[in-house]
């Protein structure tokens, strides 16, 4: 049964500063068994991914519409993916690939402004918050609602 969008989740995918990801590598970590080193889930954590160069790559189908519909949910955020849209950026960590850091290009986040602010014209109701603010997380390694502020979205 479809639910009401409420909020749109920012993640990053926790990889080392400069090193792009996939579509291929997200889904293998979050759907493959856990015995293969996967997570077991059967659907990949993210709607979008933005890649290093600012292209932003569809993970998981959706008909844009105020409503999550059940083959549009992907498990980004214990609790709200039933609700939710998650976009991710490659990146979030320090080269030392442990350290949380703001690893955004320019590239990237002039992609992920557009995204944010066509989705928020879209969907001017849905709140838009980072994983950190619903989980015991660092992701998606900046301040969110601070960002928000900035590019002009209260």
């Amino acid at each position: 049964m479809k639910q009401e969008l409420k909020y749109l989740v920012l993640h990053c995918t926790a990889t080392p500063e400069g090193r792009d990801v996939s579509a291929a590598e997200i889904r293998r970590w979050h759907t493959s068994p856990v015995s293969a080193g996967g997570r077991g889930w059967k659907q990949v954590g993210y709607t979008d991914l933005v890649h290093l160069n600012g292209s932003v790559e569809r993970l998981v189908a959706n008909n844009e519409d105020a409503w999550v519909d059940p083959w549009e949910i992907t498990n980004g955020a214990k609790g709200y993916n039933s609700i939710s849209r998650h976009i991710v950026y490659a990146g979030g960590v320090a080269a030392d690939g442990k350290t949380p850091k703001d690893t955004r290009t320019a590239a990237q986040k002039a992609a992920l402004e557009k995204y944010v602010k066509d989705f928020h014209a879209a969907h001017p109701k849905v709140k838009i918050i980072g994983h950190n603010q619903v989980a015991a997380k660092a992701c998606p390694s900046f301040d969110v609602s601070a960002w928000l502020r900035e590019i002009g979205i209260n």
